[in-house]
């Protein structure tokens, strides 16, 4: 048990625990929510249809299957990390790829609040053949903005996936996911139908496959119509305990961490570990007065009485995870942590357990130094090589360099001559 929760805790972002009042918030949050989880990840599995074969407890490995090993399933402790399993089929990793990360719950001046990192990683992603990026990025409330070649891809299967033990397949081009909607029982009457209705408008006009939703409780006998549905990727709303007010109204003003945001990343983690399929999270909150003060990175989340629409609509396609190669002649393409080119982050975070393994597997680090954080982990304390920008207009020029194959000494007025080798 003990070596199991050490292993757990290494699968937590390990920067967020630095923040004093991310830390407390978060703990009292999950001191109160951890029923809430069990039965997210029970109403996932038994009315939506989530946790296919591919799941964790009932995967068998095809080494096994095959007689090239004799050590059964049951009896094994190498599960994701055996280094003689299949290896993925990487089609998309002779594309340009990269990563994006702005953690959560540090106080990132681009990407803590609402929506606010949207418009950089738009200008990523036209720099680039696939751009990994994570809901923090994306998620601006009642705001979103599709980008075709983003992966929106939770946190701890970002982790995941920097370490080769998950690839991401994309949706496109055959189709989107069918998400399923769970709602937490402790949602009021009023609040539950706005986020209902948040589902029908998805449906009806954007064109978003909801299909169905589950209130967290005892099993009902909705259970097999739900299962039914075959849902493949899952949104959840859960209420969360009003905030400090002053903290709540630094956090408007655009001048505190959202401790929120740092609370729904460790429960979509626990269900993404679960579960093995695309998940988001969106607070159920009480709408607020309304205020002049508001920053306009914060003004998203000012809009209406939901966070709902952006979550479906980075589910709809986000990639499926893939936990092993599956020997048939039809693999579809997949990315792997081996693909990725670059990953560029705040150039006081780069602590990450996603950064760490990337930059091991031999991507650039590119660090913002303009997206200032709460914490102070930089790659010189870290021990990394790293290309400094001042902002991300920078790091798209360093990418496009990158990509076109264009030296970066020659970019630079002062260009040294070659050097002798034979020295």
């Amino acid at each position: 048990p003990r070596l199991w929760l050490w292993a757990h805790l290494r699968t937590l972002p390990t920067q967020e625990s630095h923040d004093a009042s991310w830390t407390k918030f978060g703990t009292q949050m999950l001191d109160g929510s951890a029923d809430v989880i069990g039965q997210i990840v029970y109403v996932s599995k038994r009315r939506l249809g989530l946790g296919g074969p591919m799941n964790r407890k009932e995967w068998t490995c095809l080494l096994f299957a095959s007689g090239v090993c004799n050590r059964p399933r049951s009896g094994c402790r190498q599960t994701l990390l055996c280094r003689r399993a299949v290896p993925f089929a990487g089609n998309l990793d002779d594309e340009y790829n990269a990563v994006m990360i702005v953690p959560t719950g540090i106080g990132a001046s681009i990407g803590g609040f609402a929506g606010d990192a949207l418009p950089s990683a738009r200008l990523l992603a036209s720099a680039v053949d696939n751009l990994v990026t994570h809901p923090n990025v994306m998620n601006g409330a009642m705001v979103y903005w599709p980008i075709s070649n983003a992966l929106y891809v939770e946190g701890y299967a970002l982790d995941r996936f920097a370490a080769g033990e998950w690839a991401l397949r994309p949706a496109r081009p055959t189709r989107s996911n069918r998400i399923g909607l769970v709602l937490d029982r402790a949602i009021n009457e009023d609040m539950r139908i706005r986020h209902l209705q948040v589902a029908d408008a998805m449906r009806a006009s954007v064109g978003i496959d909801v299909s169905g939703y589950a209130v967290t409780d005892k099993p009902l006998g909705v259970e097999l119509s739900m299962q039914q549905m075959g849902c493949t990727a899952i949104a959840v709303v859960a209420v969360f305990p009003e905030e400090d007010e002053d903290h709540l109204q630094a956090y408007r003003e655009g001048s505190a961490v959202d401790a929120i945001a740092g609370a729904e990343a460790i429960i979509s983690h626990l269900i993404t570990r679960e579960l093995e399929v695309p998940c988001a999270h969106a607070p159920c909150l009480q709408p607020l007065d309304v205020s002049e003060d508001v920053s306009p990175k914060a003004a998203a989340e000012e809009l209406g009485y939901t966070f709902l629409p952006c979550v479906l609509a980075g589910l709809s396609n986000a990639p499926q995870i893939q936990i092993r190669s599956t020997p048939s002649n039809k693999t579809p393409s997949v990315l792997t942590a081996a693909g990725v080119n670059a990953v560029i982050v705040p150039n006081t975070a780069c602590g990450g357990s996603a950064v760490l393994s990337l930059v091991a597997s031999g991507a650039k680090l590119i660090t913002v130094g303009n997206n200032t954080t709460s914490i102070d982990v930089t790659p010189e304390s870290m021990g990394l090589p790293a290309i400094e920008v001042s902002n991300y207009l920078e790091a798209a020029g360093v990418l496009l360099a990158d990509r076109n194959g264009i030296l970066e000494a020659a970019l630079d007025p002062n260009i040294p001559r070659i050097p002798n080798l034979g020295q």
